[in-house]
């Protein structure tokens, strides 16, 4: 569309309106030729400073609160202009709009309700975790009349974020993966989390589905916060999708059995993990809601694809890495952990463990849970990095975890970490995990420099 257009869309001023928007950037260092360059204010930085930089780089226009040099759209506020634009859009698609939140697995189960939807044409999703309050409207930029269906994303750095994001994408059919620890620092207990996730729910209409996870500590919760159906995934018998089987078959597939309204079916995954058999089985459910068979849902998932440093298998020196570094909480982190003991390895099975951020007052006992979930792992070696990761490895000496197998590093140092991953042998597999601000792929990296 043209800067003209978006500007009406957004409730905007344009000086020059005529160029076409070809994509969107937040970042002046990123800007291609084309983009609208949105000018945040964050808390140490003014996007605004930035706009002549954006503008000699090629961008189109940038999209202000206050007037720049060159072409411009002016608006009072950015994030309310942004939700405006995307209303617009919203107003116009009348297919099933799915909206997927939760403490862990959101990008991964997003791509895979994508997956499942395909059957019924071409499905809109968010690319990344395009999952806030500035990039979750742009979506809608890319709407066309062809898409059949939109899957988002929605992320949560506080309460009321959910509800805005709500706002203007309107799903019928809402999805709440798991209610775990991640970002549990921003709103205090795993019931302000529950609190936070089901402003998705409130927002479902009354002939709208809310789907979720039956095993869920907070099952009844986020149900009663629910006004619309309610359909549930799980291993458990009395859910609507239950998962009756899951194997593992490489690091790079497993197979997953599942039974829906009587119907079975069967499918293959390109990754492994019985939380990404749960992941599958809330995709064949959502697909279900929206019209799709149940087997065809289950074929189409065998060609659905991930982001990277989510249960990534690198070569390395004839091990196998396993790159799981997007993100970390207790809940992924044990699963990752529980995976890693699943599939046959040659050598030893080893593991990188990074802190766990985002976590405030939940910080030790959720490190501590990783240490007892250690028990059950029969691992060669452990390496924890990071201050907090001392809590993981005083919990494991303590269950009985054999605390010659656990090297820490109490202060951070990647250096460390590539000096660790040096020692690798052909045949071990190893896990590395931990939070994204620690950049722990970077080991690997300065390793095949």
């Amino acid at each position: 569309m043209t800067v003209e257009e978006f500007a009406r869309r957004c409730g905007g001023t344009t000086d020059d309106g005529a160029q076409e928007i070809e994509g969107f950037a937040t970042d002046d260092r990123h800007v291609k030729k084309g983009d609208l360059f949105i000018c945040i204010k964050g808390e140490n930085v003014d996007g605004h400073d930035f706009a002549d930089s954006a503008l000699k780089k090629g961008a189109v226009a940038c999209l202000c609160e206050r007037k720049t040099s060159g072409t411009h759209i002016l608006v009072k506020n950015i994030v309310e202009a942004l939700a405006k634009f995307a209303k617009t859009e919203r107003d116009e698609f009348h297919g099933p709009v799915v909206a997927v939140t939760g403490s862990t697995g959101k990008t991964t189960t997003k791509e895979m309700i994508a997956a499942a939807l395909s059957p019924l044409g071409p499905v809109l999703k968010s690319e990344g975790n395009r999952n806030t309050e500035y990039t979750s409207p742009l979506v809608w930029a890319d709407l066309t009349p062809e898409h059949k269906a939109v899957v988002v994303e929605m992320g949560m750095r506080g309460f009321g974020q959910i509800a805005h994001l709500a706002s203007f994408a309107k799903p019928t059919i809402g999805v709440v993966t798991h209610i775990g620890t991640a970002h549990i620092e921003k709103v205090g207990s795993r019931e302000g989390i529950v609190q936070a996730k089901s402003e998705l729910l409130k927002a479902l209409p009354k002939d709208g589905t809310a789907v979720l996870l039956r095993e869920d500590d907070y099952f009844e919760d986020l149900k009663s916060n629910a006004k619309c159906n309610v359909r549930t995934f799980g291993f458990e018998q009395s859910a609507d999708c239950r998962v009756l089987g899951y194997r593992a078959l490489s690091w790079e597939r497993c197979a997953v059995r599942g039974t829906i309204d009587g119907e079975t079916f069967d499918l293959e995954l390109p990754t492994t993990g019985r939380h990404q058999a749960l992941n599958a089985a809330c995709a064949v459910l959502v697909a279900d809601t929206a019209g799709v068979k149940a087997k065809d849902a289950a074929k189409a998932l065998a060609d659905v694809t991930f982001p990277p440093m989510r249960l990534q298998v690198v070569p390395f020196r004839g091990a196998t890495i396993v790159l799981d570094t997007y993100n970390a909480s207790p809940d992924s982190t044990i699963a990752a952990l529980k995976t890693l003991t699943e599939i046959p390895s040659k050598g030893r099975r080893l593991a990188i463990l990074g802190e766990m951020k985002e976590l405030g007052d939940f910080t030790e006992s959720g490190h501590r849970l990783v240490g007892q979930a250690l028990m059950d792992c029969p691992l060669d070696l452990v390496f924890l990095t990071g201050g907090p990761t001392s809590y993981i490895g005083d919990e494991a000496r303590m269950a009985g975890f054999p605390a010659e197998k656990i090297v820490e590093q109490q202060e951070y140092d990647l250096s460390e970490v590539v000096r660790f991953l040096d020692g690798v042998r052909p045949g071990d597999t190893v896990l590395i995990k931990g939070s994204r601000a620690l950049g722990l792929e970077r080991a690997l990296e300065a390793l095949h420099t």
